[in-house]
């Protein structure tokens, strides 16, 4: 039940995120989520987005450097402790988390988190099992 994510790699310069966004919005592709990491010379874009094949498509029309990786999605009550309950669970379980960011939803009852783990099974399975839901590529298409 992974998450398809888009990495794009940014050259650090004025008008590197527009081109990527503007090419995105004239495909009428929603960004659901986004994270920048940067460094001097490169960041990386990572993104969640309505039609991960169509973008992957258009952004190397437009020469971007693109990868997909599996992450995890997962719903949290929208509510002080949620992220504290989700980072104790992963660490009972012997998870490491290699990144994560967050973002939330149309209705203000839930906030959703995105993890970069090394064993996705696992950390679905250990959310689960502490009554915490993960997402679908599908659903986070409907938020």
């Amino acid at each position: 039940m992974s998450i398809r994510q888009i990495s794009v790699f940014v050259e650090n310069k004025q008008g590197s995120l527009v081109k990527i966004t503007d090419v995105l919005a004239k495909e009428n592709i929603d960004l659901r989520a986004m994270s920048i990491a940067d460094t001097q010379d490169f960041g990386i874009l990572r993104l969640i987005v309505s039609d991960t094949d169509r973008a992957l498509e258009v952004l190397r029309r437009e020469n971007c450097i693109v990868t997909v990786t599996d992450v995890v999605g997962a719903r949290l009550r929208n509510e002080p402790g949620a992220l504290a309950t989700v980072v104790k669970v992963l660490s009972e379980g012997g998870i490491n988390m290699e990144y994560m960011y967050a973002f939330n939803g149309a209705t203000p009852h839930h906030a959703y988190m995105v993890l970069r783990v090394d064993d996705n099974d696992r950390v679905e399975q250990l959310l689960l099992q502490s009554g915490i839901k993960s997402i679908t590529e599908a659903q986070v298409c409907e938020i």
